[in-house]
């Protein structure tokens, strides 16, 4: 019989509050322990990292310039094995007493997918007496002639039950009789070597009579944290975003001027969506009235959450799908105003929408952001 053995992937969330100050008189920052003029700074952010499974919380300090790259860090729930004792193995299960043959299939793409798939069997025969009662043994090879078992690496998983998302697939074998040889392990690619790992084990303890849920528990459970291969970081990307179609929720009572700050942010958007000087020329802006379904997010303060003398402040999300401490992809960012005059509300917003779409650095961004005095960023520089 044959059952569906999966591993959903969920990506982890990344949210990071990156609050550079851009003042609109004389501004100063402090960076480390250096102060210059012009240039703004941060404060400390929140990154939380959600799956259906499991939930990490960690928090750090990050100082940077508007120019700097935004670092947050996850730090998933370390994984433990239950220290429920099991009597010591005797006997054998249902692959009998020889070794069994692993054969590895997998792509010419320079990974050493045998020394993987060697990892993920050896755990099984450190932990056989804890967690299945019986001995087993493996002997994994790339060229057997005659396998007992072929882990298959592919860029898809065939037909699983009906599962679409499955990152692997084995069958569900307790008795001999259901062997039928070789058996199949399905594994996808694409994943780094700890969780390609993490997913052979899991099919292959199918392979040895466990179902989801089973000791080890941490191991066996239907769905995981898992990550992919390394992945350009959103601050290398040339566009950091899934798509170029935003949607936008103003929350504005705050405002001195509610209309007329709308007013100021619809020029700031309309400028991007006219093709603004070095961003992508494919922008569109959507105002939605509810902030969960808006990818920007803007609100007005009297008093500065960002730190003292801050004019705005801002901070993105994302994910880290490769869980190397950087967000891959951002999928919203807030802006905050901190009392400011209305005809000032679309620099700032601009500024940081520029900042957003990939140019960290002020110098990358179109010229009404680069060292703008207090009036300039108060005219119509839209136009």
């Amino acid at each position: 019989m044959r059952g569906l053995r999966i591993l959903l992937v969920f990506l982890v969330a990344l949210a990071g509050c990156t609050a550079p100050v851009v003042p609109d008189d004389s501004p100063t920052v402090t960076t480390g322990a250096e102060t210059t003029t012009d240039a703004p700074s941060a404060t400390t952010p929140e990154t939380t990292a959600e799956t259906t499974t499991s939930t990490a919380t960690t928090t750090e300090t990050v100082t940077v310039t508007e120019t700097a790259a935004v670092t947050e860090t996850a730090t998933p729930e370390q994984t433990t094995r239950e220290t429920t004792t099991y009597p010591p193995a005797s006997g054998y299960g249902p692959w009998g007493s020889d070794p069994v043959i692993v054969d590895v299939e997998a792509p010419n793409d320079g990974r050493d997918y045998e020394t993987l798939v060697r990892e993920a069997t050896v755990f099984w025969e450190q932990n056989d007496a804890r967690y299945l009662g019986y001995e087993i043994e493996y002997a994994v090879t790339s060229d057997a002639r005659n396998p007992d078992i072929i882990v298959q690496f592919s860029d898809e998983i065939p037909e699983c039950s009906g599962q679409a998302d499955a990152v692997g697939c084995a069958p569900y074998i307790t008795d001999r009789r259901q062997i039928d040889r070789p058996v199949t392990v399905y594994v996808r690619t694409g994943f780094g070597d700890d969780s390609t790992v993490e997913i052979t084990e899991h099919e292959l303890g199918h392979t040895l009579g466990l179902a989801h849920g089973d000791e080890p528990a941490s191991l066996m459970n239907s769905s995981g944290i898992l990550y992919t291969l390394p992945r350009t970081n959103a601050t290398e990307k040339a566009f950091p975003w899934d798509d170029p179609d935003f949607t936008v929720y103003v929350n504005d009572s705050g405002a001195k001027d509610p209309e007329a700050a709308r007013d100021q942010i619809r020029h700031a958007f309309d400028y991007f969506a006219d093709g603004a000087p070095g961003m992508p020329d494919n922008l569109t802006y959507t105002y939605v009235d509810d902030p969960e379904a808006a990818e920007i997010r803007i609100s007005f303060t009297e008093e500065s959450p960002c730190g003292e003398g801050a004019a705005s402040c801002a901070a993105v999300s994302g994910y880290d799908p490769d869980g190397d401490d950087a967000v891959e992809t951002y999928d919203h960012f807030e802006v905050i105003l901190v009392d400011l005059d209305s005809d000032a509300v679309g620099w700032h917003v601009g500024y940081w929408t520029a900042h957003y779409l990939g140019a960290e650095d002020d110098a990358d961004k179109p010229e009404p952001f680069r060292d703008s005095t207090y009036s300039e960023r108060r005219s119509e520089w839209w136009t």
